[in-house]
């Protein structure tokens, strides 16, 4: 069989919410009124276990890379355990429900064990929906707490670096917040000296001047050095207002105000620059 790691965050969304939907039918098919929910959930069941054979598949395909960061091998470990219990689990109910379908024909008049199959399936479905819920859970913590997915699934260089991207600037967001200005400025000059090209890396280098090093000077050359092309008027509106606030900390009013000024004009929309050109006395 190929490699199919990087379909694993697909197939394991359908694995979710097929078989606890189909448990859900399940159950509703055992109330009398309800009962043609019954080939809606068996089938639901048998297409989600399918699926569940396909995400463990997926998932021990696309462990490797995952596995080797460090701190999460545990939890991949742990993670790739339940998702293998919970599809041995749903395999069964998968059996119970061809089992139910079987018997299921009015010539055998197997009624009363049709209902003994699906109330197992119900039985046995729920249980496993909570370890299918653990396994989410877990792959869940991967991806978010641990990083184990973005930036690896595609084996595309260029999203490892926007990983690298995400982490060097919500790193300099918290060190900021923690009053750790030098380690702050320090993520952010990686940021800009990895990213040249990148404007928006770039305006975040002048914020930084101003806000982790008091360097105003510096931030207004940082400022004019930014290339920004002049139809990209969120980016120029930005680095005016940046422009405009260095050159107020180093009480410089008449050349904040002309900044603002220009790009007033530039940009008469923007109700933001209006406002912060008036509040300049």
């Amino acid at each position: 069989m190929p490699n199919i790691a990087q379909f694993h965050p697909q197939i394991v969304h359908f694995v979710v919410s097929l078989l606890l939907l189909g448990v859900g039918l399940r159950i509703a098919s055992l109330v009398p009124k309800l009962k043609f929910a019954n080939y809606t959930a068996a089938l639901l069941i048998l297409i989600g276990t399918g699926a569940a054979v396909l995400a463990v598949k997926s998932g021990t395909d696309a462990h490797g890379p995952v596995e080797r960061i460090p701190g999460t091998r545990d939890l991949v470990v742990h993670h790739e355990q339940l998702g293998e219990q919970a599809r041995n689990i749903f395999l069964g109910v998968a059996i119970l429900e061809l089992i139910a379908l079987g018997l299921a024909r009015p010539s055998l008049g197997m009624d009363r064990y049709v209902r003994v199959a699906q109330v197992a399936s119900v039985v046995v479905g729920v249980f496993g929906s909570f370890v299918l819920y653990e396994a989410s859970e877990h792959g869940g913590e991967l991806v978010y707490s641990y990083g184990g997915g973005p930036g690896l699934r595609t084996g595309n260089p260029e999203d490892v670096e926007r990983l690298l991207l995400a982490g060097l600037y919500n790193q300099s967001r918290e060190d900021r917040k923690a009053g750790r200005l030098s380690e702050a400025a320090a993520l952010v000059d990686e940021m800009a000296r990895r990213f040249p090209q990148n404007s928006e890396v770039q305006l975040l280098r002048v914020e930084s001047l101003m806000l982790d090093r008091r360097d105003y000077p510096a931030a207004v050359a940082a400022a004019d050095a930014v290339p920004l092309l002049v139809s990209d008027a969120r980016l120029r509106a930005r680095q005016a207002t940046l422009k405009a606030d260095a050159f107020l900390k180093l009480g410089q009013t008449e050349d904040a105000r002309t900044v603002l000024k220009a790009a007033v004009a530039a940009f008469p929309q923007n109700t933001r620059l209006k406002a912060k050109l008036d509040s300049i006395k």
